[in-house]
């Protein structure tokens, strides 16, 4: 489907209502259909969700409301806007609608003209919404995830390693003597570092559900979902040379004659001894020791 094109799930049993309503909003919108309520969450929890859903209260087997219940208590599509488009004019069936989490009710007979209005103006809130949320979870300098993102990251990934039993790694990196990086060169300078950093982290960071953010100050932490020590080992490699080959001067570290990182790498396989918090300390001490042994390494050990 195209991406550009907001996908909209229209669910009736009335074929008159989906023609009309499916051909107005095919001009715009990726329209997609569902004559049931157990269709429509199928389609739902689908590979490709809506972004808003026009959904029918008067249906055979599941109703509306019962869709609607379902889709605000599952937290894959409770952000998913949903409008009632129904029959039932009764103040108290609007009401039960907007409290189950409906942002909009509209009668029939509809006038088409207010309905696409409304389909506009939800769909456009619907997006602003989903750009401040990401925008809460991105560093502003760096643009890659901030501390609470890691943080929400990290305990994510620990519950879902621990069902699994796999391995969670993590890689905890320096850039080395930032401090003598700003003090030279002046922080203008030394946010450019940053941002240009983050770059070659990312590209170096790359695999599907690894995670790769800024922890604080001049450190990055990456997360490494099912990923032994070995590996974690060899992403942190990766992600040392992919600032070093940026060859960005630094006349004043001890290091090297460019900007260097300093890394720890961890892992473990969550149980009831460990907490996620350990991981990270872990790294953080691989991280202290690769320090110590002269910086520009990588160091990690087994826990």
């Amino acid at each position: 489907m195209d991406r550009e094109r907001q996908r909209i799930l229209i669910v009736d049993d009335m074929p008159t209502n989906i023609r009309i309503l499916g051909e107005a909003l095919r001009k715009d919108h990726a329209v997609s259909i569902a004559t049931s309520g157990e269709q429509a969450l199928a389609a739902a929890l689908g590979g490709d969700p809506p972004d808003l859903v026009l959904l029918d209260i008067m249906m055979p087997g599941m109703d509306g409301f019962e869709v609607c219940r379902r889709l605000k208590g599952d937290p894959a599509t409770k952000s998913i806007p949903v409008i009632f488009v129904t029959a039932l004019n009764e103040d108290l069936d609007e009401e039960r609608g907007l409290s189950l989490g409906a942002v909009d009710y509209i009668t029939k007979p509809f006038s088409l003209p207010v309905v696409l209005a409304r389909v506009r103006n939800h769909l456009e809130l619907a997006r602003k919404t989903r750009m401040l949320e990401r925008l809460a979870l991105v560093d502003g300098l760096t643009e890659v995830s901030n501390r609470r993102s890691l943080d929400d990251a990290l305990e994510r990934e620990w519950r879902r390693a621990r069902r699994s039993g796999t391995g969670l790694a993590a890689v905890m990196c320096d850039i080395d003597h930032f401090k003598a990086y700003n003090d030279n060169y002046g922080h203008g300078a030394g946010d450019i570092c940053l941002r240009q950093v983050a770059q070659a982290l990312a590209r170096a960071v790359s695999r599907p559900g690894d995670v790769l953010g800024r922890y604080g100050g001049e450190e990055f932490l990456a997360l490494l979902p099912e990923t032994g020590l070995e590996a974690a080992r060899d992403v942190a490699e990766r992600m040392r040379l992919a600032v070093y080959d940026r060859a960005l001067p630094h006349a004043h570290s001890s290091a090297a004659d460019r900007v260097t990182l300093s890394l720890g790498a961890a892992a473990m396989t969550p149980d009831g001894e460990h907490e996620p918090a350990d991981l990270l300390k872990a790294a953080d001490q691989a991280l202290y020791r690769a320090k110590k042994a002269g910086r520009n390494r990588v160091d990690g050990k087994e826990d």
